[in-house]
């Protein structure tokens, strides 16, 4: 690969935006953690979604900017109580983590790790957007690692703080022994306060070599500060490295380099950005005396000199009338469950244009409640809406349309005896409370949620209508708030549960999502 320096006054031409170029965030978004990698002239992204399935997303772009879901390198990370929703337990916060994108010698690896399975998971595929992933797994969960092939050998680095190094067995295996070793005793000093004190220790490390070169991104996160890039370089992939702050604006960090066939370099980052996740931003790079330099005069540009955003319908979310046709997939993939699903309690084909959600395991819990169905939101403005079928509820069933998080929002169905009532639950505070209940006849019902995330409003209003045209409002708005708990952007989701008995379903003849 060659570097190529362009100077400063150049990407002035970056902070102009105009509508014929691309604008940050490239992604409005929860598309955390990403890892990226270029193919001739075509690129793919991995990134988190930790207890969604299917799990470990791909994405695919041309020009950086617009991207779309081509696959997941998984159904199931692995057959266990907390990723089942089994036994009172969950996987929330957890699944699977930060992942490690790469290419080398005409297969791609996708890793992963995971509390759950205490593992390092690494997929391994000779065609990325179609599969099939070979999968392999070992012990220990290596933390937030960076593959890296060279000279027929396979790396790993990983850690928070202290960054560790080790050659992997050439199946995959495990480490191979006596190879692992220290790689940075400390990687967060280049960030250090002048109190000393570090809130969150250098991680996320992405490996890259460029003109011989050795390059190893991390994030850290100084006490009262902000996210920050930290880049460490070294001439021998042992070391020993060098390390500065390369980025601190805007808490846009984490990430690592990309570069395009015509020489022009990117950083591949993201920010937390409150209720709707952590969305991906590009930031420039230019290139003195062998270090990246990001950013315009340290800044994160709005504008960028590569073709203009397009909708994110329908690469990353998508309406859905659930009309299939022979050989098409029953779900999309812009649809993960919540947890793992129960394949026996659900289908698009036991009535045709429909998703049948049918209740099994008792629960009064919507946390714990299994086959959640569920879409990203997006900023700054958007809206889903659903038309269901409740005829064939039963005493004690409770379904609808939610806005899934810690402190979760519901709108819905609720059976009780022979009685049916729509009812809107607010749990802004953690803790769910019914704010509104009004009895229904209606066997078909129309229900919405609006969300507003523009300047981090982070609000969402819930709707119903008996036609279909006319909204109503119910309830009270929900405040959105990105919780640790959940580490999680707030997400459409289509429920169906029951406290009573099992047995019982609902028919949704529809989802679609819009801008509003």
């Amino acid at each position: 690969m060659k570097i190529t320096v362009l100077a400063l006054s150049f990407f002035a031409l970056f902070t102009s935006a105009s509508a014929q170029q691309a604008k940050n965030p490239i992604i409005f978004a929860d598309v955390p953690d990403m890892s990226m990698i270029r193919v001739g002239d075509t690129y793919y992204m991995s990134s988190t979604t930790m207890h969604m399935n299917p799990g470990l997303p791909i994405m695919k772009s041309k020009d950086l900017v617009n991207w779309t879901l081509v696959n997941y390198a998984y159904n199931i990370l692995a057959d266990t109580d907390e990723l089942n929703l089994s036994q009172h337990k969950n996987a929330y916060g957890h699944g699977s983590w930060a992942s490690s994108l790469r290419f080398n010698d005409g297969k791609y690896y996708v890793s992963t790790f995971s509390a759950n399975t205490g593992k390092t998971h690494i997929y391994t595929t000779r065609d990325i957007e179609n599969g099939p992933w070979e999968a392999k797994e070992f012990t220990p969960m290596l933390h937030d690692h960076s593959l890296f092939f060279e000279n027929g050998k396979t790396y790993i680095l990983w850690g928070g703080g202290r960054l560790h190094m080790a050659e992997l067995a050439p199946d995959f295996s495990g480490i191979k022994p006596g190879t692992e070793r220290i790689l940075i005793k400390d990687a967060s000093s280049p960030s250090l306060p002048k109190d000393g004190k570090m809130g969150l220790p250098a991680e996320g490390s992405q490996l890259f070599k460029i003109n011989g070169m050795y390059y190893l991104f991390n994030i850290s996160w100084p006490q009262g500060g902000m996210r920050t890039v930290i880049v460490h370089r070294a001439a021998r992939l042992e070391g020993p490295y060098e390390g500065k702050v390369v980025l601190q604006d805007q808490g846009v960090a984490q990430g690592g380099l990309i570069d395009m066939p015509n020489g022009t370099w990117y950083a591949y980052l993201f920010q937390d950005h409150g209720a709707v996740g952590r969305i991906p931003f590009l930031v420039p790079v230019s290139w003195e005396d062998g270090w990246p330099i990001l950013g315009v005069q340290g800044k994160v540009p709005v504008g960028l000199s590569l073709p203009a955003n397009k909708a994110l319908l329908p690469g990353i979310v998508n309406s859905d009338d659930f009309n299939r046709k022979k050989g098409q997939p029953a779900l999309p993939l812009v649809w993960q469950w919540n947890h793992n699903p129960d394949p026996d309690l659900w289908s698009v084909t036991e009535r045709k244009g429909f998703l049948r959600l049918k209740t099994g395991k008792l629960t009064d819990d919507f946390l714990q409640a299994k086959n959640t169905l569920t879409q990203r939101t997006i900023g700054p403005t958007c809206s889903g809406s659903i038309a269901i079928d409740v005829s064939e509820m039963k005493d004690g069933d409770f379904a609808g349309l939610s806005l899934l998080q810690k402190n979760y929002g519901l709108l819905g169905v609720r059976m009780e005896g022979n009685n049916k009532s729509l009812v809107m639950v607010n749990a802004t505070t953690g803790i769910p409370e019914e704010v509104a209940k009004i009895s229904l006849k209606e066997q078909r019902i129309f229900l919405k949620a609006s969300c507003d995330f523009t300047n981090r409003r982070d609000i969402t209003e819930f709707f119903y209508s008996i036609d279909g045209r006319h909204w109503t409002a119910i309830g009270t708005p929900l405040k959105m708030s990105y919780t640790i708990p959940h580490f999680m952007g707030y997400r459409f989701g289509l429920f169906n549960y029951a406290s009573k008995a099992a047995g019982g379903y609902v028919d949704i003849d529809y989802f679609h999502i819009a801008t509003n």
